[in-house]
């Protein structure tokens, strides 16, 4: 059972209507030509995967901040946080983490913490890797008020191939760390601006796993 549980995940609900459709193009694949059959088989299994949802064990610690996204690094910078969330035009350290198409997409809240606004813009379907991808692709924001007061952005991008940011909660939802508010389909990014005085503990390049990867820690009262 255990062997087994390795190779075979649960999966989103989102990715059922998707291998259904998958499996059906199958079906006909095999009828036309078995080779491509099979080759339909190769892709339905891989839809299956791209919508699988482990379960992750994120830790308990207070002020932990984990990756809200399975993938790599691949930017740590300063920037200002989405305008269409109202926070201050003060630069925050952003930490982008690149999902591939071969990734788990289902996004977790970095903290717990209030929803407080989310906003979704409209925009292009760049190379998510890109610096640019976050100021001109479509995107999804969420600003979360942390117990003490700060706020920490995390943003949903749209990639190259991505074409649906799917998003569960509601301004107003209390979330605890680690818990699924979303996802996207099929490649992208995550952004997550990180509070005033907030080093990331991470690094470029580094390998994320959603929900259970610290990215930072805040500050405590002790520490000055």
């Amino acid at each position: 059972m255990h062997l087994l549980g390795t190779f075979i995940k649960p999966m989103h609900r989102e990715g059922i209507k998707f291998v259904a459709i998958f499996a059906a193009v199958t079906f006909v694949l095999f009828l036309i030509w078995p080779f491509l059959g099979w080759i339909g088989v190769g892709l339905t299994i891989w839809c299956y995967y791209f919508f699988r949802d482990p379960e992750r064990i994120t830790p308990s610690r207070p002020g932990l901040i984990v990756s809200p996204a399975d993938g790599i690094v691949s930017l740590i910078e300063p920037a200002v946080p989405p305008k269409e969330l109202g926070m201050a035009d003060t630069p925050l350290t952003r930490v982008s983490v690149f999902m591939s198409v071969f990734n788990c997409h289902v996004n977790r809240t970095p903290i717990a913490g209030e929803v407080t606004a989310i906003a979704y813009r409209p925009g292009k379907f760049l190379n998510a890797s890109l610096d640019k991808a976050s100021v001109d692709n479509e995107r999804n924001s969420l600003c979360i008020r942390l117990p003490d007061g700060q706020d920490l952005a995390v943003v949903q991008i749209a990639g190259l191939v991505a074409r649906r940011i799917v998003c569960f909660i509601k301004p107003g939802t209390q979330m605890q760390t680690g818990e699924r508010f979303g996802l996207i389909r099929f490649g992208s990014r995550l952004d997550v601006y990180l509070p005033p005085n907030v080093e990331p503990l991470v690094s470029i390049g580094q390998t994320m796993v959603a929900g259970e990867t610290v990215i930072a820690e805040l500050p405590t009262s002790h520490d000055g």
